[in-house]
C-alpha cells in the first residue's frame, strides 16, 4: 500500500510540473506556425484568440 501511495504521489508530482514546463513553452499559433509562405502578421480575435 505504502509503494502506490508513493506511486500516486509521484504521478500528481510529475503531471504538475510537466503542466509547468509545457505552459511555459507553448506559443501561440500565430507564431508556432509563422512560415515565409503564411505570414500572420495580426490574427486578430478569430478562433485563435487576440494576438
Amino acid at each position: 500500500m505504502k509503494s502506490f501511495i508513493a506511486a500516486l504521489a509521484f504521478a500528481i508530482v510529475a503531471a504538475g510540473g510537466v503542466a509547468m514546463v509545457l505552459n511555459n513553452i507553448q506559443q501561440s499559433s500565430s507564431v508556432a506556425y509563422t512560415t515565409t509562405g503564411a505570414r500572420v502578421s495580426d490574427p486578430g480575435h478569430h478562433l485563435i484568440g487576440p494576438g
